[in-house]
């Protein structure tokens, strides 16, 4: 109910005339206000109380973060594994376990991307707008600036990888035939454009 509540502060979902409950209350703006200026912060808290709570697992895709050095390691990393667990369940959730280019849908094989690299924006790290749900071919690819996104959530493909698609029928599927088709938008937590154009512009070999 909260998360229909949270729609009508969406600027995305403003866009596309959906106004969610009208119900929402202060307490609500001041909670989307919140996440929106330190979603980071607000992400650690709410993974620690629900940790201390549930005992939940949190997940972490190793490869996907920089580890913490010096003398303050262990609560840093701490802090990361919640960070990245949170970031983990609500993109994947919003995407409803399915990759966002292909559809696959083994949880086992799908890793919540950063759009900007966790290593280059702290403010970014928690914000499921700067995230997308892809198998692994799709997360390497798009994590190695072979494929990217317009603003439109169309398949941008770098040139590099068109022009070294050979006869093997698994990089036709995953590659030519994804090129300009739309991805599946989440149900919630819109790809950032401004992510996006970051993505394009810093990463992307196009």
């Amino acid at each position: 109910m909260k998360l229909v509540n949270f729609a009508s502060f969406d600027p995305v979902h403003q866009a596309r005339q959906i106004s969610g409950l009208k119900n929402a209350s202060r307490a609500d703006r001041e909670i989307w206000n919140e996440f929106n200026a330190n979603s980071e912060q607000l992400a650690f808290e709410s993974q620690q109380a629900l940790q201390n709570l549930t005992n939940k697992k949190i997940i972490i895709e190793e490869t996907e973060i920089e580890l913490p050095t010096g003398e303050t390691e262990k609560t840093r990393l701490v802090r990361t594994r919640l960070v990245q667990g949170f970031f983990r369940d609500a993109v994947l959730s919003s995407y409803e376990f399915k990759c966002a280019i292909c559809s696959l849908d083994l949880p086992e094989l799908l890793s919540a991307s950063h759009i900007i690299p966790w290593s280059k924006n702290v403010a970014r790290r928690a914000d499921p707008r700067n995230g997308l749900s892809l198998c692994a071919i799709h997360d390497r690819a798009f994590d190695r600036g072979l494929l990217s996104l317009n603003d439109s959530f169309e398949v941008l493909l770098a040139e590099r990888i068109k022009s070294n698609i050979s006869k093997n029928s698994l990089q036709s599927t995953a590659f030519l035939e994804i090129e300009g088709k739309s991805i599946t938008l989440p149900k919630r937590f819109t790809p950032d454009r401004e992510a996006l154009s970051y993505h394009r512009e810093n990463i992307f070999r196009g």
